[in-house]
């Protein structure tokens, strides 16, 4: 088995750490070693040492985006915590002036929660709920995930929480080899767009957004560094805009007011 050095773990630990704010302890040593062994003995190098020190060097900044990759997971699907959508929904519906509207979708992933969200405002927008012209942005620091959205074929089971309705409404159905895929329709994709970003970075001129997801992302981070990334986002949203991290996150604390709605749901104050 490869030897997980001290001077590796701390080299490999201060490169995520100052490249994207991933914050690893030691209890993530095999969590790192089972992830990039794979990668490394595919391009031929024995040791972890000798891989970290290639992904260090700028002259190999493709690699390193491909062991950001390894590294950090991607696992998501349509609607997820279908209790956000929901108070979004009936938050849109109260709404007595109907502007278009702009929305952020800050670790946007495989794409799967731009999608859900463009298919309940093009529902609203036929029911004239929501004004037309609404946009999504979703932005992630991987490139390779970021094509997939751009591309937006899933695997059906992706779409489990799905309505029936929506899935004839949005989706084509795969036949013959890519049985078992869904690709989504042009009428959904052409008012949401796709770019890499990093959180951890200034993005300044960014927004201003009335919706902002940063959900499930900030697990990677340490407390220092999810405050800068809460408040960074939160300068983007609008006075009254609504604020969505993961339930399970909690509240985060931030310089930024922000009053608590739900589990997971915050506001911006006006």
């Amino acid at each position: 088995m490869d030897q997980f050095t001290e001077r590796t773990f701390n080299k490999i630990s201060t490169l995520m750490y100052d490249s994207i704010g991933l914050s690893y302890n030691e209890s993530k040593k095999p969590l790192i070693l089972s992830r990039l062994k794979l990668r490394y003995e595919k391009l031929g190098i024995r040791r972890l040492e000798d891989y970290v020190d290639l992904i260090s060097d700028e002259a190999n900044a493709a690699e390193f985006q491909m062991a950001v990759d390894l590294l950090t997971t991607n696992e998501t699907y349509f609607f997820r915590e279908p209790k956000h959508y929901d108070f979004l929904e009936k938050e849109l519906i109260s709404r007595k002036v109907k502007l278009p509207l702009a929305v952020w979708s800050a670790a946007a992933s495989f794409g799967d929660e731009a999608y859900s969200t463009a298919m309940l405002l093009s529902d609203l927008q036929t029911s004239g709920r929501v004004a037309a012209g609404w946009s999504i942005l979703g932005t992630d620091i991987s490139h390779r995930v970021l094509l997939a959205a751009k591309a937006a074929v899933y695997p059906v089971d992706r779409l489990r929480n799905v309505t029936p309705e929506r899935l004839r409404r949005y989706c084509l159905r795969g036949e013959g080899e890519s049985e078992g895929q869904v690709m989504l329709q042009e009428k959904l994709r052409q008012n949401v767009r796709f770019g890499q970003l990093n959180l951890c970075q200034d993005y300044s001129g960014l927004g201003p957004f009335d919706v902002i997801f940063l959900r499930n992302v900030l697990i990677y981070f340490d407390v220092d560094t999810k405050r800068q990334v809460v408040d960074r986002a939160l300068a983007t949203l609008r006075p009254g805009g609504l604020f969505f991290l993961g339930t399970a996150e909690g509240r985060v604390k931030c310089e930024t007011p922000l009053l608590s709605v739900q589990p997971g749901i915050f506001r911006k104050p006006a």
